[in-house]
């Protein structure tokens, strides 16, 4: 559990630097942009890493119950995991439910960590899943006090049609398909199915 709430620390921690104008600015002024850039990638890496091998360590020993939520709860996290998957591509292709979205990336991790919540009740998933949706709801606020067109991606811009739309909803409901039918099991460890 030390590592998993280690990586957490690390991850989330790096990134609320960005919420810290001030200090994100300070950084770069010593380090440099790319310095500054450097040092998010080995931090957010190193903490990435720990929360999953401290995750997977926590689950594999043992990690106590703190609620027990019933089976159908799991069937409702596979509904709710379908607009995840169609948010995170949305993040990275400039398309009408981008901007209607504002920060897909942020919607989608809230939406997956409470999803998460409803269908996983030990210690270390709440700690896991109740971090990162603390963190997305912080940090959705702090990027409305920072003002427009803060916390997005330079790359995305302009209108985009309705067909980029569609585009993004079939990648990411075949995304989610893919997650559901051998990823989930292959990367997380857990068959969904």
């Amino acid at each position: 559990m030390v590592l998993l709430v280690a990586g957490l620390i690390l991850f989330l921690g790096m990134h609320l630097v960005p919420a810290r104008p001030f200090l994100r600015s300070g950084l770069i002024s010593k380090l440099g942009e790319n310095g500054y850039k450097g040092l998010f990638t080995l931090i957010a890496a190193a903490g990435f890493i720990l929360i999953v091998y401290g995750y997977g360590s926590a689950r594999f020993d043992g990690s106590p119950l703190i609620y027990d939520p019933p089976v159908w709860l799991r069937h409702v996290t596979l509904l709710l995991m379908i607009p995840v998957f169609i948010f995170l591509v949305t993040a990275y292709v400039p398309c009408r439910i981008r901007n209607t979205l504002k920060h897909p990336m942020l919607v989608a991790v809230k939406l997956w960590a409470f999803s998460h919540l409803l269908a996983n009740g030990d210690l270390a998933s709440v700690l896991l899943f109740g971090s990162f949706l603390a963190w997305a709801v912080f940090d959705r606020i702090s990027v409305k006090r920072r003002g427009p067109g803060a916390g997005l991606p330079d790359f995305v811009s302009g209108d985009p049609g309705k067909w980029s739309d569609v585009g993004v909803i079939l990648a990411g409901i075949a995304l989610y398909g893919l997650f559901v039918w051998k990823l989930h099991a292959l990367l997380i460890g857990v068959s969904v199915t």
